[in-house]
């Protein structure tokens, strides 16, 4: 399959920021449990406004990178694949739609009072590991996330370069359970951290197929 010039560059370009903004995040959430942003340290604390911001800011922009780049595998899947591609990009809206509403939030109404010492009256807006109301809407909003990957790899061409980049998004896709059932089961976030490691991956590999399909090499 020949693709057009926008879809190598749209599929490049939000591949390559799906990976940047993954990566900013991973960061920040290791200097915040390492207690460096003002917290208390590790994954049961909240955040100060700071590690807010450093935490939230980049998964805030990851959502639409994400579906950006899901838009470009559906475009780019074979015919007789689509409806893989087609689903998972409805799982990156549902999930970009629900984190966008909680990043939001935090970063232009929460984080502004906890700064300011004024959370009285918003205690349900409050971001606390497994404790809030909003957590369990981003828990639930990255299960999808991890549902778009496993999906949409079906949806890949059959190419030696597509192959690692499903043998990823699979493996992103197989941490669902540990994220779905984190607020019933908190010891769950070790093996969900996986996502750190398989989602940047994922994001790499389809990166580098985008880039070869530029360079010339037609998927089948």
């Amino acid at each position: 399959m020949i693709l057009s010039l926008a879809t190598r560059r749209t599929g490049i370009w939000s591949a390559a920021a799906s990976l940047a903004f993954s990566l900013a995040y991973i960061i920040a959430q290791l200097f915040e449990w390492a207690g460096m942003l003002g917290s208390g340290g590790g994954p049961n604390a909240s955040s100060t406004a700071l590690g807010i911001f450093l935490l939230l800011a980049p998964s805030l922009l990851l959502g639409p990178a994400f579906v950006v780049l899901c838009a470009a595998l559906h475009v780019s899947a074979p015919a007789d694949r689509k409806v893989f591609t087609l689903a998972g990009l409805a799982f990156a809206i549902m999930y970009a739609t629900l984190t966008g509403m909680v990043y939001f939030v935090q970063l232009t109404f929460v984080a502004p009072r906890i700064a300011s010492g004024e959370t009285a009256g918003i205690e349900l807006l409050l971001f606390v590991p497994y404790e809030s109301f909003l957590f369990a809407i981003d828990l639930l909003g990255y299960s999808l996330m991890s549902a778009a990957t496993l999906i949409a790899a079906f949806g890949l061409p059959l190419s030696s370069r597509a192959k690692f980049a499903r043998f990823a998004m699979i493996a992103n896709g197989a941490i669902l359970p540990f994220l779905a059932l984190q607020m019933a089961f908190p010891v769950l976030i070790w093996p969900a951290a996986a996502w750190a490691i398989t989602f940047p991956l994922a994001m790499a590999a389809i990166l580098n197929m985008f880039r070869a399909t530029a360079q010339g090499e037609q998927e089948p």
